[in-house]
């Protein structure tokens, strides 16, 4: 049983990372009662899964461009004060969507433009998060760290979709928001106790001057090259990638609710939900991560895939959370393993430039999900949308398996042999 228990030292052992970790979970709480406020009132205003998809569009495009832009920023600044810079304006953002729901008359736009700015600023703060975290616990800890970050992501994704349906259905859309305004104000308050995160530039990066920035923002390039000559990374982003570009349901869950389940905000609330009681499961006996690999990884996705095939075949309710829950276990398992894959096969002063390609793949993916699966389903009906889309993750997921042998051997033991990089 202990080699199944979640390791907890990490959070035992380090101070700041604890900082870090609780202020993460208290903001991200808020952001997901945020996320079924916003599907709920886009639903409410337009009756279009295809509109519910497009906002979670809307919030990749920017998001995309400041992953890469902040990929190179962790590279070289502070990462401690590139988190404050940026999590700091995301209050703005979400007491426009507050506004906007006072308002006798609610708007469409302001949903839009809210989600895409913080879209944009989450993409300039992503990279600095992940790339700050072997500097707070060491390299030999990632399984670790992977699978506390994964807990605590599910953790508030029991929690907040649940809370987010009571409260719309409760005192409204305006009390979520400020909700997450005040969870973001929170972390944003605790980046302040944390010891400077400098990177460790090496010596031949030159002086800080406009040229070299320039030159910093052209080196972006060098991560791309690494992710080619790295199949094992390559690998972790294209199965990644197929998980959820095919098989994002969230933008359907207001007409499921509506069509199929009989309920409104509630049942949203607890579509949201049922993944996260699954992926806590997982987490909770992720004690075994730290020695698992590739074909762990491979038969994880697996998992998800055929589990929202499953979903969608269902009119259920009971049944339907229960195969949502067994598809968060699949995610939790295989979220921690690419994680844990990604950070060890990577130099620390190329951490920045890759977490920004591998966030800006993790954000688009399902961006492109929801929006192709409500595109889909206004084609066709919902539940067809789904179930093409889980056979087509797993169809996907074998073919990647069988091309690069790197991933199916690849483990948390030693680099890949012959994979080595002299990137600078």
């Amino acid at each position: 049983m202990g080699r199944l228990a979640m390791d907890l030292s990490p959070l035992r052992d380090s101070r700041d990372f604890r900082l870090l970790y609780l202020g993460f979970v208290g903001a991200l709480v808020g952001t997901l009662v945020t996320t079924v406020a916003v599907a709920v009132q886009t639903y409410d205003l337009t009756g279009s899964p295809l509109h519910t998809g497009l906002v979670s569009l809307a919030r990749a495009i920017p998001l995309v461009a400041g992953t890469l832009i902040g990929g190179v920023l962790a590279d070289r600044m502070d990462r401690r004060r590139l988190l404050i810079a940026t999590r700091l304006p995301l209050v703005v953002a979400v007491a426009v969507l507050a506004v906007n729901a006072l308002l006798p008359d609610p708007h469409l736009w302001p949903i839009y433009l809210a989600t895409a700015l913080t879209g944009l600023l989450a993409g300039l703060g992503g990279p600095a998060m992940l790339a700050a975290i072997p500097a707070l616990v060491g390299t030999e800890r990632l399984a670790a760290v992977g699978a506390l970050t994964a807990a605590s992501v599910q953790l508030a994704a029991l929690l907040g979709p649940a809370l987010g349906g009571l409260l719309v259905a409760g005192p409204g859309l305006a009390v979520c928001y400020a909700l997450d305004a005040a969870g973001i104000l929170a972390f944003s308050l605790t980046l302040f106790f944390l010891p400077a995160l400098p990177p460790r530039i090496r010596a031949d990066d030159g002086p800080r001057s406009a040229a070299a920035l320039r030159r910093a923002f052209a080196s972006l390039a060098d991560g791309v090259r690494f992710v080619r000559g790295r199949r094992l990374v390559l690998g972790l982003l294209l199965i990644d990638a197929a998980a959820m570009v095919f098989t994002m349901p969230q933008a359907l869950y207001p007409a499921l609710a509506e069509q199929d389940f009989g309920g409104g905000p509630v049942i949203v609330g607890l579509l949201y939900a049922a993944p996260a009681l699954g992926a806590l499961i997982g987490a909770a006996t992720s004690g075994w991560t730290a020695r698992a690999g590739g074909h762990a990884l491979i038969a994880a996705v697996l998992l998800w895939g055929l589990s929202l095939t499953g979903f969608g075949l269902t009119t259920h309710l009971p049944l339907a959370l229960a195969l949502l829950a067994l598809a968060g276990l699949g995610d939790l398992v295989s979220e921690t393993l690419r994680s844990a894959l990604l950070q060890h096969g990577t130099p620390d002063h190329l951490r920045g430039r890759v977490s920004s390609l591998w966030l800006t793949q993790a954000t688009v993916s399902p961006a492109l999900g929801n929006a192709a699966l409500g595109l889909f389903a206004e084609l066709t009906t919902v539940r067809t949308a789904i179930t093409i889309g889980g056979l087509v993750c797993v169809l996907a997921t074998l073919a990647i398996a069988a091309a690069l042998p790197a991933l199916r051997h690849a483990t948390l033991a030693t680099p890949t042999p012959g994979e080595q990089s002299s990137i600078p």
